[in-house]
């Protein structure tokens, strides 16, 4: 019955700490110091930068993804919006008064 056991894996802190981020960031559970521990583990040590780097740019599972679709999207620009005269004076007036305003700010702080 022995041969059902699960071989021992030996792991350094840093990637048994890689792992544990890893599976953080990818449930979405990942705070911003967990990416940067994560940042900085993959810096640091070199097998796992290796490991890194081929799972994200050698790995052939992602070549799928990362080719762009056959099919352009049907996607037409619109066309601008027209304004009214109404809207047109008061988006003026409103640009006006603003522009002086932030000018007075200015000026009283001297």
């Amino acid at each position: 019955m022995g041969y059902f056991r699960k071989k021992i894996e030996r792991r350094t802190f840093s990637q048994d700490r890689y792992y544990i981020l890893i599976k953080r960031k990818r449930s979405g559970e990942a705070t911003l110091h967990d990416l940067e521990e994560l940042d900085e583990i993959v810096n640091r040590v070199p097998d796992i930068r290796e490991q890194v780097i081929l799972e994200n740019f050698y790995s052939e599972e992602e070549e799928g993804r990362n080719t762009p679709p056959t099919q352009p999207l049907d996607t037409k620009p619109q066309p601008p919006k027209r304004r009214s005269w109404l809207e047109a004076i008061r988006s003026f007036f409103h640009r006006l008064f603003m522009v002086q305003e932030t000018c007075h700010n200015t000026a009283s702080l001297l």
